[in-house]
């Protein structure tokens, strides 16, 4: 997104930083703090939760780049605090998650295929796609790693080390092509059956999760954040006007933590609840109200 109030032509200094602000409407009520948080935070990065705040929002043309009456500095850094949260909260639930879909391939395939450990480069299990091109896009940046070079250096004719050491270092993208690259249907429904999915739906589900995951890991906004993929309904109980944000995918998140653990589901209810109901300026709890579509 290009702002013009957060995009700048030469580099301005802190004290310049906040007379642009000021120019734009930004009310200060303690100067000092809002150049510690400038200088902490990013003037750049501050630019993405002002956004809301423009009597323009949401064209991106003919934009004055004036915020709204009452906006003040802490309405926009209230907004930040609470998608930083919303971030650290997520990224534990999902960690949580990651593993045991990994752990679940792993053990599932491995064992239905028991006679081939490295059945990920098998052209008779996986697609041929998936397979033939294995060593460039995934192997090839697998093989820096410790664990992965101790085995080689060990079975010196091994092209691959066994599933339960190669997928242990997959990205949660690879794990992705990995399960959709497995030619027998019933291993999928039966991995997909582990979490009360179809295959279609376990697709879309661990399609959110990977994009949300990788939003949260390099300090994206997610309080905003629109898929482009709809999220199915059915079972995670999505809305219809939660398919495409922020909620519905905290919805998928919560679902598939459910099928491993029912109280870490309910740990991370607790920690969104208390992230809603934290005291924050009203305008700040109006703008998240309003995007999210998580209920305060």
């Amino acid at each position: 997104m290009s702002y013009k109030l957060f995009i700048m032509k030469k580099a301005y200094n802190i004290d310049e930083q906040i007379s642009l602000l000021k120019e734009y409407g930004v009310i200060f009520d303690n100067e000092e703090k809002a150049k510690e948080i400038l200088l902490d935070v990013g003037f750049y990065r501050m630019g993405f939760y002002s956004f809301p705040y423009e009597k323009t929002f949401p064209s991106l043309t003919n934009r004055t780049h004036e915020v709204k009456d009452g906006t003040t500095f802490k309405s926009i850094y209230d907004l930040y605090d609470f998608d930083t949260h919303l971030r650290r909260i997520l990224l534990n639930a999902l960690d949580r998650i990651e593993v045991n879909i990994r752990t679940q391939i792993t053990y599932i395939v491995s064992n239905h295929y028991i006679k081939s450990p490295t059945w990920f480069a098998d052209s008779s299990i996986m697609d041929p796609g998936f397979v033939n091109t294995f060593e460039e896009k995934v192997y090839k940046t697998l093989r820096d790693n410790p664990v992965i070079q101790r085995h080689h250096n060990k079975y010196i004719n091994d092209k691959y080390a066994p599933a339960w050491k190669t997928i242990e270092f997959m990205t949660l993208g690879n794990l992705t092509s990995l399960y959709k690259a497995i030619k027998d249907d019933e291993v999928k429904r039966i991995i997909a059956k582990r979490y009360g999915c179809s295959i279609k739906i376990f697709l879309n589900y661990l399609e959110t999760i990977r994009v949300i995951r990788n939003k949260c890991a390099h300090g994206n906004c997610i309080y905003n954040i629109q898929t482009a993929k709809g999220i199915s309904i059915k079972p995670a109980g999505i809305t219809d006007d939660s398919r495409h944000n922020i909620n519905g995918a905290i919805c998928v998140i919560k679902y598939i933590l459910g099928t491993i653990s029912s109280e870490r589901r309910k740990d991370l209810e607790k920690d969104i609840a208390g992230l809603m109901s934290a005291n924050r300026d009203i305008n700040a709890t109006e703008i998240i109200k309003n995007c999210t579509k998580i209920a305060i």
